[in-house]
Protein backbone atom coordinates (compact mmCIF):
# COMPACT_ATOMS: atom_id res chain seq x y z
CA UNK A 1 0.00 0.00 0.00
CA UNK A 2 2.98 2.11 -0.14
CA UNK A 3 2.56 5.10 -2.13
CA UNK A 4 4.95 7.94 -3.43
CA UNK A 5 4.58 10.36 -5.76
CA UNK A 6 7.79 12.95 -6.71
CA UNK A 7 6.95 15.83 -8.14
CA UNK A 8 9.01 18.91 -8.73
CA UNK A 9 6.57 21.29 -10.80
CA UNK A 10 3.72 23.13 -9.82
CA UNK A 11 1.70 22.10 -13.23
CA UNK A 12 2.17 18.90 -12.18
CA UNK A 13 0.37 19.46 -8.92
CA UNK A 14 -2.28 21.41 -10.55
CA UNK A 15 -2.91 19.05 -13.29
CA UNK A 16 -4.80 17.03 -9.97
CA UNK A 17 -2.08 13.83 -10.77
CA UNK A 18 -2.73 11.33 -8.22
CA UNK A 19 -0.51 7.76 -8.30
CA UNK A 20 -2.18 4.59 -10.33
CA UNK A 21 -3.36 3.06 -6.68
CA UNK A 22 -5.23 6.29 -5.42
CA UNK A 23 -7.06 6.10 -8.77
CA UNK A 24 -7.93 2.78 -8.95
CA UNK A 25 -10.81 1.95 -8.05
CA UNK A 26 -11.60 -0.80 -4.85
CA UNK A 27 -12.60 -4.33 -5.60
CA UNK A 28 -16.08 -5.37 -6.00
CA UNK A 29 -17.59 -5.60 -2.45
CA UNK A 30 -14.64 -4.23 -0.94
CA UNK A 31 -14.40 -0.94 1.04
CA UNK A 32 -12.35 1.60 -0.27
CA UNK A 33 -8.91 2.43 2.53
CA UNK A 34 -8.86 5.19 4.26
CA UNK A 35 -6.32 7.60 2.46
CA UNK A 36 -3.59 10.28 4.67
CA UNK A 37 -2.03 12.56 2.16
CA UNK A 38 1.17 14.75 3.01
CA UNK A 39 3.56 16.39 0.87
CA UNK A 40 7.21 17.26 1.29
CA UNK A 41 8.24 20.29 0.47
CA UNK A 42 12.06 21.01 0.06
CA UNK A 43 13.45 24.53 -0.26
CA UNK A 44 17.15 24.18 -2.08
CA UNK A 45 19.16 27.60 -2.49
CA UNK A 46 22.50 28.05 -3.70
CA UNK A 47 25.49 27.61 -1.50
CA UNK A 48 29.13 27.12 -1.76
CA UNK A 49 30.18 23.05 -1.54
CA UNK A 50 30.59 21.59 1.59
CA UNK A 51 34.41 21.42 3.15
CA UNK A 52 34.38 18.11 2.56
CA UNK A 53 33.01 16.16 -0.55
CA UNK A 54 31.61 13.39 1.68
CA UNK A 55 29.17 15.76 3.00
CA UNK A 56 27.82 16.98 -0.56
CA UNK A 57 24.09 16.51 0.14
CA UNK A 58 22.19 13.68 -1.84
CA UNK A 59 19.49 14.44 -4.64
CA UNK A 60 17.07 12.49 -2.40
CA UNK A 61 17.70 14.69 1.21
CA UNK A 62 14.75 14.16 3.29
CA UNK A 63 12.56 12.86 0.65
CA UNK A 64 14.32 9.48 1.57
CA UNK A 65 13.16 9.33 5.01
CA UNK A 66 9.82 10.30 4.30
CA UNK A 67 9.83 7.48 1.95
CA UNK A 68 10.76 5.03 4.66
CA UNK A 69 8.23 6.77 6.89
CA UNK A 70 5.46 5.85 4.47
CA UNK A 71 6.24 2.43 4.14
CA UNK A 72 6.36 2.02 7.85
CA UNK A 73 3.27 3.64 8.48
CA UNK A 74 1.57 1.66 5.37
CA UNK A 75 3.05 -1.71 7.32
CA UNK A 76 0.23 -1.09 10.37
CA UNK A 77 -1.81 1.00 7.73
CA UNK A 78 -2.75 -2.42 5.38
CA UNK A 79 -4.32 -3.88 8.77
CA UNK A 80 -6.00 -0.88 9.73
CA UNK A 81 -7.81 -0.23 6.51
CA UNK A 82 -5.75 2.99 6.08
CA UNK A 83 -3.56 4.02 3.14
CA UNK A 84 -0.09 6.66 3.02
CA UNK A 85 0.32 8.80 0.62
CA UNK A 86 3.42 11.45 0.25
CA UNK A 87 4.15 13.84 -2.32
CA UNK A 88 7.74 14.79 -3.18
CA UNK A 89 8.51 19.14 -4.42
CA UNK A 90 11.25 20.30 -4.82
CA UNK A 91 11.74 24.41 -5.15
CA UNK A 92 13.92 27.34 -4.99
CA UNK A 93 13.20 30.24 -2.13
CA UNK A 94 11.12 32.20 -5.33
CA UNK A 95 8.88 29.16 -6.33
CA UNK A 96 8.26 27.67 -3.04
CA UNK A 97 4.89 30.19 -2.37
CA UNK A 98 3.54 29.06 -5.55
CA UNK A 99 4.85 25.18 -4.79
CA UNK A 100 2.84 25.15 -1.30
CA UNK A 101 0.14 26.77 -2.95
CA UNK A 102 -0.08 23.82 -5.48
CA UNK A 103 -0.02 21.91 -2.44
CA UNK A 104 -2.88 22.97 -0.88
CA UNK A 105 -4.85 23.50 -3.48
CA UNK A 106 -4.91 19.71 -3.89
CA UNK A 107 -6.48 19.15 -0.11
CA UNK A 108 -3.10 18.46 1.05
CA UNK A 109 -3.07 19.35 4.75
CA UNK A 110 -0.09 17.97 6.21
CA UNK A 111 3.17 19.33 4.84
CA UNK A 112 6.78 18.45 5.55
CA UNK A 113 8.73 21.30 4.75
CA UNK A 114 12.82 21.43 4.46
CA UNK A 115 13.92 25.14 4.63
CA UNK A 116 15.49 27.91 6.31
CA UNK A 117 13.90 29.90 8.92
CA UNK A 118 12.95 33.04 6.96
CA UNK A 119 11.19 30.49 4.11
CA UNK A 120 9.97 28.15 7.16
CA UNK A 121 7.92 31.18 8.64
CA UNK A 122 6.66 32.79 5.54
CA UNK A 123 5.41 29.59 4.24
CA UNK A 124 4.06 28.74 7.24
CA UNK A 125 1.96 32.25 7.42
CA UNK A 126 0.83 31.51 4.07
CA UNK A 127 -0.45 28.32 4.85
CA UNK A 128 -2.54 29.62 7.91
CA UNK A 129 -4.86 27.12 9.11
CA UNK A 130 -5.05 25.53 5.70
CA UNK A 131 -2.02 23.10 6.84
CA UNK A 132 -0.20 21.80 9.63
CA UNK A 133 3.40 22.57 8.44
CA UNK A 134 6.24 20.41 10.22
CA UNK A 135 9.60 22.04 10.05
CA UNK A 136 12.20 19.31 9.53
CA UNK A 137 14.96 21.40 9.28
CA UNK A 138 15.33 24.85 10.35
CA UNK A 139 16.71 25.29 13.69
CA UNK A 140 16.43 28.74 14.93
CA UNK A 141 14.96 28.99 18.65
CA UNK A 142 13.05 32.52 17.52
CA UNK A 143 10.39 30.05 15.56
CA UNK A 144 9.40 28.51 18.43
CA UNK A 145 9.23 31.52 20.46
CA UNK A 146 8.83 34.76 19.90
CA UNK A 147 7.66 33.76 16.18
CA UNK A 148 6.25 30.51 16.93
CA UNK A 149 3.20 29.59 15.19
CA UNK A 150 0.26 27.92 16.08
CA UNK A 151 0.50 25.39 12.41
CA UNK A 152 3.85 24.59 12.91
CA UNK A 153 5.35 21.55 14.60
CA UNK A 154 9.20 21.33 14.82
CA UNK A 155 10.78 17.99 14.53
CA UNK A 156 14.03 19.90 13.74
CA UNK A 157 15.68 20.00 17.27
CA UNK A 158 16.31 23.88 18.28
CA UNK A 159 19.52 25.48 18.56
CA UNK A 160 18.81 25.65 22.63
CA UNK A 161 18.23 21.79 22.63
CA UNK A 162 21.47 20.89 20.74
CA UNK A 163 23.69 23.59 22.51
CA UNK A 164 22.10 22.14 25.92
CA UNK A 165 22.71 18.60 24.96
CA UNK A 166 26.41 19.10 24.37
CA UNK A 167 26.47 21.66 27.54
CA UNK A 168 25.26 18.48 29.88
CA UNK A 169 28.01 16.39 28.85
CA UNK A 170 31.11 18.84 28.77
CA UNK A 171 29.88 19.50 32.52
CA UNK A 172 29.81 15.75 33.00
CA UNK A 173 32.98 15.99 32.22
CA UNK A 174 34.08 18.70 34.16
CA UNK A 175 35.06 20.76 31.26
CA UNK A 176 33.59 24.24 31.89
CA UNK A 177 35.80 26.07 30.11
CA UNK A 178 35.12 26.95 26.62
CA UNK A 179 36.51 28.78 24.31
CA UNK A 180 32.99 30.12 22.15
CA UNK A 181 33.89 30.63 18.07
CA UNK A 182 31.29 31.47 16.23
CA UNK A 183 30.87 32.43 12.25
CA UNK A 184 29.68 35.76 11.08
CA UNK A 185 26.33 34.36 9.17
CA UNK A 186 22.97 35.44 11.25
CA UNK A 187 22.76 32.08 12.08
CA UNK A 188 25.78 30.96 13.60
CA UNK A 189 25.32 33.85 15.81
CA UNK A 190 22.22 32.60 16.78
CA UNK A 191 23.47 29.43 17.24
CA UNK A 192 26.17 31.05 19.46
CA UNK A 193 23.38 32.99 21.46
CA UNK A 194 22.09 29.18 22.58
CA UNK A 195 25.40 28.54 23.57
CA UNK A 196 26.13 31.15 25.84
CA UNK A 197 22.60 30.56 27.21
CA UNK A 198 23.92 26.83 28.01
CA UNK A 199 26.62 27.93 29.60
CA UNK A 200 24.67 30.00 32.22
CA UNK A 201 22.18 27.62 32.61
CA UNK A 202 24.97 24.55 33.50
CA UNK A 203 27.36 26.22 35.05
CA UNK A 204 30.28 26.80 32.06
CA UNK A 205 32.57 30.11 31.54
CA UNK A 206 33.28 31.01 28.09
CA UNK A 207 36.56 32.23 28.81
CA UNK A 208 36.60 34.30 25.31
CA UNK A 209 35.02 34.57 22.05
CA UNK A 210 36.63 34.84 18.81
CA UNK A 211 34.34 35.51 14.95
CA UNK A 212 35.63 33.48 12.16
CA UNK A 213 34.87 36.35 9.00
CA UNK A 214 33.53 34.29 6.21
CA UNK A 215 35.19 36.32 3.31
CA UNK A 216 33.64 33.99 0.55
CA UNK A 217 35.91 32.08 -2.09
CA UNK A 218 36.37 28.18 -2.00
CA UNK A 219 36.07 26.06 0.56
CA UNK A 220 38.01 23.45 -0.77
CA UNK A 221 40.89 24.01 -3.02
CA UNK A 222 44.30 21.64 -3.56
CA UNK A 223 46.34 23.95 -1.57
CA UNK A 224 43.55 24.00 1.31
CA UNK A 225 44.92 22.24 3.81
CA UNK A 226 48.35 24.08 3.83
CA UNK A 227 46.85 27.37 4.18
CA UNK A 228 44.68 25.79 7.02
CA UNK A 229 47.97 24.27 8.47
CA UNK A 230 49.06 27.60 8.36
CA UNK A 231 46.53 30.14 9.07
CA UNK A 232 44.06 28.57 11.90
CA UNK A 233 46.84 27.98 14.51
CA UNK A 234 47.42 31.51 14.41
CA UNK A 235 43.95 32.33 14.92
CA UNK A 236 43.23 30.18 18.11
CA UNK A 237 46.51 31.73 19.53
CA UNK A 238 47.09 33.35 22.73
CA UNK A 239 44.00 32.40 23.93
CA UNK A 240 43.22 32.41 28.12
CA UNK A 241 43.44 28.84 29.45
CA UNK A 242 40.51 26.74 28.32
CA UNK A 243 39.14 22.74 28.21
CA UNK A 244 37.46 22.65 25.09
CA UNK A 245 36.95 24.82 21.88
CA UNK A 246 32.48 25.33 20.92
CA UNK A 247 32.26 26.13 17.04
CA UNK A 248 28.71 27.73 15.78
CA UNK A 249 29.46 27.48 12.25
CA UNK A 250 25.65 26.85 11.00
CA UNK A 251 26.77 27.64 6.86
CA UNK A 252 29.83 24.99 7.02
CA UNK A 253 33.04 27.60 6.84
CA UNK A 254 35.41 26.84 9.06
CA UNK A 255 34.63 24.37 12.21
CA UNK A 256 35.38 21.28 10.27
CA UNK A 257 39.45 22.12 9.76
CA UNK A 258 39.30 22.82 13.56
CA UNK A 259 40.12 20.04 15.29
CA UNK A 260 43.99 19.14 15.50
CA UNK A 261 44.43 22.84 13.55
CA UNK A 262 44.33 24.60 17.51
CA UNK A 263 47.51 26.34 19.08
CA UNK A 264 47.11 24.69 22.06
CA UNK A 265 46.95 20.75 22.36
CA UNK A 266 42.81 20.95 23.07
CA UNK A 267 39.22 19.14 21.82
CA UNK A 268 37.17 20.84 19.45
CA UNK A 269 33.21 20.46 19.89
CA UNK A 270 29.71 21.90 18.98
CA UNK A 271 29.86 22.16 14.91
CA UNK A 272 32.63 19.83 14.18
CA UNK A 273 34.84 17.20 16.47
CA UNK A 274 32.03 16.02 19.28
CA UNK A 275 28.73 17.37 17.20
CA UNK A 276 25.13 17.47 18.61
CA UNK A 277 22.20 16.13 16.48
CA UNK A 278 19.12 14.49 16.37
CA UNK A 279 20.13 11.27 14.51
CA UNK A 280 23.47 9.73 13.76
CA UNK A 281 24.03 6.41 10.95
CA UNK A 282 26.15 4.46 13.14
CA UNK A 283 23.52 4.55 15.98
CA UNK A 284 22.88 0.86 17.09
CA UNK A 285 20.91 0.87 20.33
CA UNK A 286 17.00 1.38 20.76
CA UNK A 287 16.35 -0.82 17.30
CA UNK A 288 18.10 1.64 15.88
CA UNK A 289 20.44 -1.00 13.88
CA UNK A 290 17.11 -2.71 11.78
CA UNK A 291 15.87 1.30 11.48
CA UNK A 292 19.54 1.45 9.64
CA UNK A 293 19.30 -1.29 7.69
CA UNK A 294 15.48 -0.43 6.44
CA UNK A 295 16.48 3.37 5.66
CA UNK A 296 20.28 1.91 3.69
CA UNK A 297 18.29 -0.92 1.54
CA UNK A 298 15.50 1.18 0.83
CA UNK A 299 17.56 4.30 -0.63
CA UNK A 300 21.33 2.40 -0.99
CA UNK A 301 22.89 5.13 1.18
CA UNK A 302 23.31 6.20 5.10
CA UNK A 303 20.78 8.44 6.60
CA UNK A 304 21.06 12.01 7.50
CA UNK A 305 19.69 14.44 10.16
CA UNK A 306 16.84 15.51 7.58
CA UNK A 307 16.28 12.14 6.87
CA UNK A 308 15.35 11.16 10.14
CA UNK A 309 13.48 14.69 10.89
CA UNK A 310 11.28 14.20 7.87
CA UNK A 311 10.86 10.34 8.66
CA UNK A 312 9.57 11.45 12.31
CA UNK A 313 7.36 13.76 11.14
CA UNK A 314 5.30 11.16 8.50
CA UNK A 315 5.59 8.53 11.21
CA UNK A 316 3.56 11.29 14.12
CA UNK A 317 0.81 11.41 11.10
CA UNK A 318 0.70 7.74 11.08
CA UNK A 319 1.01 7.01 14.43
CA UNK A 320 -2.06 9.38 15.21
CA UNK A 321 -4.38 7.97 12.00
CA UNK A 322 -3.46 4.63 14.00
CA UNK A 323 -4.29 5.33 17.32
CA UNK A 324 -7.48 7.59 16.07
CA UNK A 325 -8.33 5.19 13.51
CA UNK A 326 -9.17 7.91 11.19
CA UNK A 327 -7.97 10.00 8.29
CA UNK A 328 -10.05 13.13 9.17
CA UNK A 329 -7.05 16.04 9.31
CA UNK A 330 -8.71 17.54 12.04
CA UNK A 331 -8.77 14.68 14.16
CA UNK A 332 -5.02 13.65 13.54
CA UNK A 333 -4.20 17.48 14.10
CA UNK A 334 -5.76 17.48 17.41
CA UNK A 335 -4.72 14.09 18.91
CA UNK A 336 -0.81 14.97 17.49
CA UNK A 337 -1.36 18.31 19.76
CA UNK A 338 -2.70 16.66 22.76
CA UNK A 339 -1.20 14.85 26.06
CA UNK A 340 -2.38 11.34 25.03
CA UNK A 341 0.13 11.44 21.44
CA UNK A 342 3.57 9.91 21.52
CA UNK A 343 5.68 8.19 18.83
CA UNK A 344 8.09 5.93 18.69
CA UNK A 345 11.32 7.37 17.68
CA UNK A 346 14.54 4.43 18.11
CA UNK A 347 15.85 6.66 20.73
CA UNK A 348 15.06 5.04 23.85
CA UNK A 349 12.24 7.11 25.10
CA UNK A 350 9.08 8.10 24.24
CA UNK A 351 9.02 11.39 21.88
CA UNK A 352 5.89 13.51 22.71
CA UNK A 353 5.14 17.40 21.54
CA UNK A 354 5.48 20.28 24.07
CA UNK A 355 2.13 22.10 23.73
CA UNK A 356 3.75 25.43 24.73
CA UNK A 357 5.85 25.37 21.69
CA UNK A 358 4.90 22.62 19.52
CA UNK A 359 8.78 21.44 19.94
CA UNK A 360 9.15 17.28 19.31
CA UNK A 361 11.04 16.63 22.67
CA UNK A 362 14.16 13.99 21.77
CA UNK A 363 16.98 13.13 23.33
CA UNK A 364 19.92 14.91 21.46
CA UNK A 365 23.09 12.46 20.31
CA UNK A 366 26.67 13.47 20.99
CA UNK A 367 28.52 12.01 17.95
CA UNK A 368 31.91 11.78 16.17
CA UNK A 369 32.38 11.03 12.91
CA UNK A 370 31.95 7.16 13.16
CA UNK A 371 29.98 6.40 16.40
CA UNK A 372 27.56 7.88 18.89
CA UNK A 373 30.11 8.87 21.80
CA UNK A 374 26.67 9.99 24.18
CA UNK A 375 22.96 11.12 24.31
CA UNK A 376 21.57 13.45 26.31
CA UNK A 377 19.97 14.32 28.91
CA UNK A 378 22.60 13.07 30.86
CA UNK A 379 21.20 11.32 34.27
CA UNK A 380 22.44 13.97 36.64
CA UNK A 381 20.30 16.73 35.11
CA UNK A 382 16.22 15.92 37.10
CA UNK A 383 13.25 17.84 35.81
CA UNK A 384 10.18 17.66 37.18
CA UNK A 385 7.83 16.49 33.97
CA UNK A 386 10.59 14.72 32.10
CA UNK A 387 14.28 15.02 31.77
CA UNK A 388 13.73 15.98 27.75
CA UNK A 389 12.66 19.30 28.94
CA UNK A 390 16.32 19.85 30.60
CA UNK A 391 16.82 20.41 26.87
CA UNK A 392 15.55 23.71 24.94
CA UNK A 393 13.80 26.55 26.47
CA UNK A 394 11.70 25.05 28.96
CA UNK A 395 7.80 26.53 29.23
CA UNK A 396 8.42 29.18 31.78
CA UNK A 397 10.78 30.85 29.83
CA UNK A 398 9.24 30.31 26.52
CA UNK A 399 8.60 33.18 24.16
CA UNK A 400 6.03 31.86 22.63
CA UNK A 401 2.47 32.88 22.32
CA UNK A 402 -0.19 31.40 19.83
Amino acid sequence: MRSIVTVSLVSCLTAGALPAAAQAPAAPGAEAPQLVRAAVLRVDKPALPPISRLEVAPEDLGFAGARLAIEDNDTTGRFMGQDFEAVEVTATPETASAELDAILGQDIRFVVLLADEATTLALADQAGDRALIFNAAARGDALRGADCRANLIHTAPSHAMLADGLAQFLMWKRWPRWLLVHGSHPEDIALADAYRRAAAKFGAQIVEERVFEDTGGARRTDSGHVQVQQQLPVFTQRAPDYDIMVTADEHGVFADWMPYHTWDARLVAGSAGLVPRSWHPALEAWGATQFQNRFEKLNVRPIREEDYQAWVALRMVGEAATQTRSADPDTLKQFMLSEDFQVAGFKGQKLTLRDWDHQLRQPILLTTGLVTTSVSPQDQYLHQVTALDTLGIDRPESACKF
